[in-house]
This record gives C-alpha cells, structure tokens and sequence, in this order.
C-alpha cells in the first residue's frame, strides 16, 4: 500500500487531499497543530506545530527506519495579512518559518524513505507565489519562496524525488467562507472574478495532487501548475 504524509490535515484543502488519497487505497498519514486529527481518512496522526520544527515527525518515522514514504504534501500555511507599515519582521520570520522552511526541513528528514519509493513532493503554493495585492506581503513573499524551494529541489534531488508545486487561486474552504461572514455579495464578487465564474472545489486540488502523485508523470518535475480559474489571463485595466 502506497502512503502519503499530509501537513495541515485538518484544514479544508488537507481534508479533500486526505479523503481523495484513502478512497484511492492509499495509507494517509497527516499532520496539524491541532492534537487529533478531524477527517476519517487519516489512519495516522502527528501532533505537529510547524512555529517550533518538525521534531515530532522527525520522532515518529525513526520508530520505522525501513519504512517508505511514496509521497510528501507540504500543505499546511499560516498567512499573516497586514501592510508594509503593519508587517513587523517577526511577522514575516513565522510565514517563512511556517510556509517554506517547514516545508524544506521535512523534506530533508524524510528524503530516505521518499527517495526509496522513488517518491514525490508536493508543495501548495498559491497565485500569490507571482499575483498578489496589498495587505498580503507576507504572505505572497513565503509563497513565492516556497515556488521557489520547488525549482530549486527539483534540479537538486530530482533523479531521486519528484518536486512540483500546485498554486491555487481562490478555493472555496470553509475558512475562505466563513472569512466573509454575512457579505453575501462580497463572497459572489471574489467568484465573479475568475473566467470561470466560481471559486475552485477543494476536491479539484486534490485530484490534482492526486495525478502528479501517480506513477504516470514520471517527467513531471520542478513544475508550478496553476489552478486559478483563468484569473491568471485577466488583465485588469484602471478604467
């Protein structure tokens, strides 16, 4: 049985990739900050707060030094929202910590039981690795360096390991929802905004990383897939 290590697990797009990989037969093993895990389709959890490293994974696979890994989602993020004059360098050190060097130092502890699965990596971006707007600085800077980290890895152990990276535009969680709270049309017009007049389905990531996983793209590597609802071709005039 395959097995895939799924950090933030208990958020809305960990979920649709937990659930999608079981269904698919595969052993999921996932991660969060929270103590217990919230989705049926995780068959092991790992306590883990990615602010302090990722000792306790680290912990965890030791126990099964002969075990595989065929495939790593480094999923979970914080996005800390504020202006140039808001942003303190702290705030900017725990996007980073969180959103990208987390994501680098799991890859590095789990680089021997993915390397012999001939396994993957994927990393969750977002648009605003290259598309961003203001009050997202740091955000939009930890993503950037985690499409970044995905290149990077990918020329370095990609003989061994699969590195690409997926970057979402808006998808419909139950976070991004509730962020909106009553405004109703607030919520229509972000969906408006995209080509397709939707926001994305958390399940449409997941199958996403679901195919880049599978042993089909074997040249797939080093490659930053946009799924954005074309909003990446909308050129928005000041008019």
């Amino acid at each position: 049985m395959k097995s895939v290590l799924i950090t933030g697990v208990n958020g809305g797009i960990g979920q649709s990739l937990a659930i999608h990989f079981n269904s698919q037969g595969w052993h999921v093993i996932g991660t969060d900050i929270q103590p217990t895990s919230g989705c049926g389709s995780v068959h092991e959890f790992i306590p883990c707060d990615l602010t302090a490293g990722v000792e306790s994974i680290g912990m965890h696979f030791s126990s099964q030094p002969d075990r595989q890994l065929h495939c790593l989602i480094n999923n979970a993020a914080i996005q800390i929202t504020g202006y140039f004059n808001d942003i303190s360098s702290a705030n900017l050190l725990t996007s980073l910590q969180v959103n990208v060097v987390a994501a680098f130092s799991l890859s590095k502890l789990l680089f021997d039981p993915l390397a012999a699965a001939k396994g993957t990596i994927i990393n969750i971006s977002s648009i605003h690795s290259a598309l961003t707007k203001p009050g997202f600085l740091a955000y939009s800077v930890s993503k950037a360096a985690l499409s970044g980290l995905t290149r990077a890895m990918a020329l370095d152990i990609g003989n061994k390991i699969r590195v690409n990276a997926i970057e979402p535009a808006a998808i419909a969680t139950e976070m991004l929802i509730q962020g909106f709270g009553d405004n109703i049309n607030g919520l229509k017009e972000l969906s408006s905004y995209h080509p397709t007049g939707a926001l994305g389905d958390p399940e449409e990531v997941a199958r996403l990383a679901y195919f880049i996983a599978s042993e089909q793209l074997p040249f797939l590597n080093g490659s930053c897939i946009n799924i954005d609802g074309g909003i990446r071709s909308r050129l928005h005039d000041p008019v």
